[in-house]
């Protein structure tokens, strides 16, 4: 479960990455606290940064489950085709929102994944 475990805190730095990206982007762009509108790189940097959120509500317990009922090895490798879809995510989209799908299909295939496991493998403890 450690190569979960470093998975997780990596996910979490990236968030964190993220998060500090919009604040540059708040004082670059203009955008004084508490708007939430203003320049459109602003604007997909904080949109960014709320799907990311969104997806790690999901993602976090969903690796931890995988890899307790499944296998910790994959659980990981799926983790990091979460964190590297995030990253795509997070660049295609400030760049042109219309390109943002393959970040959130590698972000979103990895979420069913690791959750469709995690309940089969917990099902099958039951069996």
């Amino acid at each position: 479960m450690e190569l979960v475990v470093i998975v997780i805190v990596l996910a979490l730095l990236e968030y964190i990455y993220i998060s500090a990206q919009v604040g540059r982007g708040r004082g670059k762009y203009e955008v004084p606290a508490p708007a939430m509108t203003g320049h459109p790189i602003f604007e997909r940097l904080y949109r960014v940064q709320l799907n990311t959120l969104e997806q790690l509500i999901v993602f976090l317990p969903a690796i931890w489950l995988f890899g307790t009922y499944v296998s910790a090895e994959v659980a990981a490798a799926l983790g990091v085709v979460f964190i590297v879809g995030r990253f795509v995510y997070l660049t295609s989209y400030v760049k042109d929102p219309e390109k943002r799908t393959g970040g959130f299909l590698l972000t979103f295939a990895s979420n069913v994944i690791l959750l469709l496991g995690a309940l089969v493998g917990a099902v099958s403890k039951l069996l």
